[in-house]
């Protein structure tokens, strides 16, 4: 997919939602567990648990039979942080129908453009079997360094044998509760994948699966066929059988339900990208918040 034809497509704005508070003290777009003067009516409380005079609801406390103080406390908008890890391993290097570093890039940087206008940070950690920092960007809400780092992650070629290093890069998050976007083939060994969720379980997690149709075509019942892994490279010839083939789709769709368990455990329902991005689907999930 040339990077013209996706840009096409591209929406002005991604909104996204959340359905727990931010503790964060910074005015933003989100429900928080701040109170305030200004920002949605949240209810009614004594004056003595809200000591705030300026904000006394005479209605009420005339109505309360205790002759008790009532005041109003509102909820305040606060800001939250939106952390992207990518997997830049061998397997994300696979081009078939689409180029799936093209497709990352342009989550990427359309996710930077949207946070950044909704007053949020934004950060993206990178890695295969190693965090790498070049291709990153730490917390921001400045505009400047996007355009570097959409074009490192256009220009990078995957080709390391793992994506052992994505734990590490969820420990880069930090403790403080972000929205984090994995973007993924989350074709990890399962012990992998479940470290990765377990480091980021103190987040809100939305797991993003790149899919190309070609990696899963239709397989011959009987041939010779060439196969190659997806991360290390390695070509070998496989003679294939009705049995074989039955087999192998079996791994494959239990490869598949392990990992949707695994992300439903861990945070949202995954959302998952094959060949294009259709950017209506996209903003749909992320408006739900789960």
């Amino acid at each position: 997919m040339s990077a013209s034809s996706m840009n096409a497509a591209v929406p002005v704005d991604l909104p996204y939602r959340i359905v727990w508070r931010s503790r964060a003290l910074r005015q933003g777009m989100h429900r928080s567990s701040q109170w305030g003067a200004g920002g949605m009516f949240r209810d009614l409380v004594s004056l003595t648990e809200y000591p705030d005079p300026r904000r006394i609801d005479l209605r009420q406390s005339l109505r309360d039979p205790f002759e008790a103080l009532h005041v109003r406390r509102f909820e305040e908008k606060s800001q939250i942080g939106v952390t992207m890890l990518l997997d830049v391993s061998g397997s994300m290097g696979f081009e078939g129908r689409a180029r799936k570093m093209a497709i990352a890039a342009e989550l990427a940087e359309v996710f930077a453009t949207a946070v950044r206008r909704a007053g949020d940070t934004f950060a993206l950690y990178a890695a295969d079997e190693a965090v790498r920092d070049e291709l990153g960007s730490p917390p921001t809400r400045s505009r400047a360094g996007e355009a570097e780092m959409v074009a490192a992650l256009r220009a990078f070629t995957p080709e390391a044998r793992s994506a052992s290093g994505l734990v590490e890069a969820a420990r880069k998050v930090g403790q403080k509760r972000n929205l984090v976007i994995v973007v993924s083939d989350f074709l990890l060994p399962e012990a992998e994948l479940e470290a990765l969720f377990e480091a980021l379980a103190a987040h809100d997690v939305l797991p993003i699966r790149l899919v190309d149709s070609r990696e899963s075509a239709d397989l011959p019942s009987w041939g010779l066929m060439e196969i190659s892994d997806l991360e290390t490279g390695r070509r070998r010839l496989v003679a294939m059988r009705p049995s074989l083939k039955a087999e192998w789709q079996r791994r494959i769709e239990a490869r598949r339900s392990f990992f949707q368990s695994l992300a439903a455990r861990y945070g949202r329902q995954p959302f998952e990208i094959t060949d294009r991005i259709r950017w209506d689907r996209l903003g749909a999930h992320l408006a739900t918040g789960a």
